[in-house]
């Protein structure tokens, strides 16, 4: 299978490249199967190594992109003033060309950023504890550019068929935003479909962000393209990248 990706359709000045990979074309072995790109999900770390390295060489990525330690919290780094590999943050940005901004997921959704000028880009690392967190709030904050002039990309999350929680999520959920009851839907189970792609668009609708792009890739529902931890347990991680082009 060969390597590919998704490239993001949203209108982003030139010079902002972006792109979510799809799971073919690396070198893991079950369950990992093939381009995991997590390095903390017990796949070998020579395969992640690989795999990460057949990216960055396929894609013309300029960097090494800068991974995280996610916590599904609201910690948010600058990769101008520090970009260590490895650092506890489930965001980051960059207004420098050549730097590269990273997410890894297997059901959270990834969401892009990126300024009207092309002067600053970042990625953020949102599911249901990312949400309740604050972590799109802090990412905006952080980037200290005016709502209006920011774009919103959001990349391959679970959908709402798929992504069934129990009452007390929903209600932390709600804690954020009391006026999103219709992203949930009560199953025959007593629980919820839960629209994380909605919740996620609220947030940045209520930031002042206006375009708002994607949401409508399922890793769930696309086994053959995905990782998706709800779907398969111990499984591996696909990337969301976004930089500016030297």
């Amino acid at each position: 299978m060969p390597l590919e990706w998704l490239t993001p359709e949203w209108p982003a000045p030139p010079g902002v490249r972006a792109l979510s990979t799809w799971r073919g074309g690396g070198v893991s072995i079950a369950p990992f199967e093939s381009l995991n790109l997590g390095g903390h999900v017990g796949d070998r770390p020579e395969a992640v190594a690989e795999n990460r390295r057949r990216l960055c060489t396929a894609a013309r990525v300029p960097a090494q992109p800068v991974w995280l330690s996610q916590q599904h919290g609201a910690g948010v780094l600058d990769l101008d003033a520090s970009g260590d590999a490895g650092r506890i943050a489930d965001a980051s940005f960059t207004r420098r060309p050549g730097r590269v901004c990273a997410i890894l997921t297997a059901d959270c959704l990834p969401v892009l950023f990126a300024s009207d000028s092309g002067g600053a880009v970042a990625a953020a690392h949102a599911g249901w504890r990312g949400l309740t967190a604050g972590v799109i709030e802090a990412m905006v904050q952080a980037l200290a550019v005016p709502p209006q002039s920011l774009l919103a990309r959001l990349g391959p999350g679970i959908g709402r068929a798929h992504f069934e929680i129990g009452p007390e999520v929903r209600e932390a959920l709600l804690s954020r935003d009391p006026e999103a009851g219709h992203a949930f839907e009560l199953n025959a189970r007593g629980r919820y479909l839960a629209d994380l792609a909605l919740l996620a668009q609220r947030r940045l609708e209520r930031l002042g962000i206006e375009r708002i792009y994607g949401g409508d890739a399922c890793t769930y529902a696309s086994p053959g393209r995905y990782f998706s931890h709800r779907r398969d347990g111990r499984t591996g991680r696909q990337a969301t990248l976004i930089w500016l082009e030297k």
